[in-house]
């Protein structure tokens, strides 16, 4: 049993290795050795393998037979897969959300799109990343059902290998925070049949740009050894 400096040590190196997945700094396939991980957070090993245990557990790192713990891969099927429970999760969210949304979950929400706008206009990833999550988090949290809000931050937790491609692109960048405009003019006009097309709509390019770069990437086909 680990004391509670070990889980924090072990917590907090995931948390630095998920964002290092998120931007592309871990690619799908790459190792994460004991020893090298050890050195870079100056932490044991056993904090180390609590660390790996937690992204495994995620969905974010998988562990294979004589090669050790690795940034996870998706085949096609994974990746539409995972993407058709996002989209099921995330519409029938969206469906529970108040409208007209009122005076104070717009403000709340305006607010956090402040900080991603300006994380946008700096092109700083990393804080594009966290901003992105904090909007959705807190867009999603207002479905008023608690559990489906965390099984929608857990099912975007384990696509961050694949969505890393799309959040380096400009474009990509430029068209996210346009959408999340959108969704603020159709959360204070209540038009909901246009909310949930467009909630679906924003699942869409992160999920495309993976399966179009996976052939350079060198990911690994349908097909799994």
């Amino acid at each position: 049993m680990f004391t509670q400096t070990a889980q924090s040590g072990a917590e907090d190196i995931a948390a630095r290795l998920e964002e290092d997945i998120v931007l592309g700094l871990l690619a799908p396939q790459v190792r994460l050795i004991e020893d090298d991980l050890m050195a870079r957070f100056q932490a044991k090993r056993h904090v180390v393998r609590a660390a790996c245990d937690l992204l495994e557990k995620a969905g974010l790192v998988e562990r294979k037979r004589n090669v050790g713990a690795m940034v996870r891969s998706f085949a096609d099927t994974d990746v539409y897969q995972l993407y058709e429970i996002r989209r099921l999760l995330e519409t029938e969210a969206m469906r529970l959300v108040p409208l007209p949304a009122p005076e104070e979950m717009l403000r709340h929400l305006h607010l956090i799109q402040a900080k991603h706008d300006e994380a946008v206009q700096l092109a700083d990833v990393r804080l594009i990343f966290h901003s992105n999550q904090e909007f959705h988090r807190g867009l999603f949290g207002y479905c008023g059902n608690p559990h489906l809000a965390q099984a929608i931050e857990d099912f975007a937790r384990r696509t961050h290998a694949i969505r890393f491609q799309a959040l380096l692109s400009r474009e990509q960048q430029l068209k996210s925070q346009k959408e999340h405009h959108q969704l603020l003019e159709l959360l204070e006009v209540g038009d909901r049949e246009t909310l949930l097309a467009l909630t679906q709509a924003h699942l869409i390019p992160s999920r495309d740009y993976y399966l179009r770069t996976r052939n350079a990437l060198g990911l690994l086909s349908d097909i799994r050894p």
